[in-house]
């Protein structure tokens, strides 16, 4: 791969797609990506543990005959990714209160090129190799499902050779994105020592995320800024990943939350190679 991508793009992460009518979500998405110029990146998923007992039956849906929740989260997703093709797919009214092009109509707005900017917030390995064969963008974060007992950084970059691999398999014609999450600090003041010092002797979190499912998750990185980057050279994810996404404390405010951006802009990125 080449050399990391930090980016200025429009993200919006993570709708959970259980609680998704398809047909509202592409067009609510087709006219931020318009208003954005097409700087839009749509990250989705089937969402976190729930705050509630099947909080979707609130919104109006329901698995159908034989589908467990994730499978209704992923036929959602199916279908949004249908619709945002742009082809037309519902009949005409024979008496339109405004004239209507020929053939089949689709969803309003429609924005070129947005269902290539859909990333999928995957969790495990066969669901980025789903999300591959559906031709999906891959975000992979700081949580997976444990399926190896290896460091996490190790895991997410095979979790990420897997939907390469299946990538190239299903036969897309262009080069797919992967973006992994990160909390990085480098500690170049007494504010960043005071607040997140401690985070230099962070390491991997496992655990069970509900009854069925054990999880890892990744560490924080914390440091001065030579012996940050000594660090983050190693995470074998990030080197093979094209995007980082970048978690923040925001419960300290925007301008300290600058200021840790800043810092690994200044401090970090070029001793690594990130542009």
């Amino acid at each position: 791969m080449g050399p990391l991508q930090l980016s200025s793009e429009t993200q919006c992460t993570n709708p959970d797609m259980h609680y998704e009518n398809p047909l509202y979500m592409a067009e609510d998405a087709g006219a931020a990506d318009l208003i954005s110029g097409g700087r839009l990146q749509l990250g989705i998923s089937r969402g976190s543990p729930e705050q509630v007992i099947d909080g979707w039956r609130h919104f109006g849906f329901a698995p159908a005959e034989g589908e467990s929740e994730a499978d209704m989260g992923r036929r959602h997703t199916e279908r949004l990714l249908e619709v945002l093709t742009g082809e037309g797919f519902a009949a005409p009214s024979p008496r339109p209160m405004f004239p209507n092009p020929p053939g089949l109509l689709r969803v309003e707005p429609h924005s070129e090129g947005l269902r290539e900017r859909i990333w999928w917030g995957s969790g495990s390995n066969a669901t980025a190799i789903w999300a591959a064969k559906l031709g999906m963008n891959l975000q992979s974060s700081t949580l997976k499902d444990d399926e190896s007992g290896k460091p996490f950084h190790v895991q997410q970059a095979e979790q990420i050779e897997l939907y390469r691999q299946a990538w190239k398999e299903a036969g897309h014609e262009r080069e797919p994105r992967v973006s992994v999450s990160r909390s990085i600090f480098a500690l170049t003041d007494e504010r960043d020592w005071q607040y997140l010092g401690r985070d230099r002797y962070s390491s991997d979190q496992v655990g069970n995320i509900d009854e069925k499912t054990r999880a890892i998750f990744g560490r924080s990185y914390a440091g001065a800024p030579d012996e940050l980057a000594a660090k983050l050279a190693e995470d074998e994810a990030i080197a093979t990943a094209d995007t980082l996404l970048l978690t923040v404390p925001n419960q300290l405010g925007v301008d300290y939350n600058a200021h840790v951006i800043e810092s690994i802009l200044k401090y970090v990125a070029p001793q690594l190679g990130w542009r």
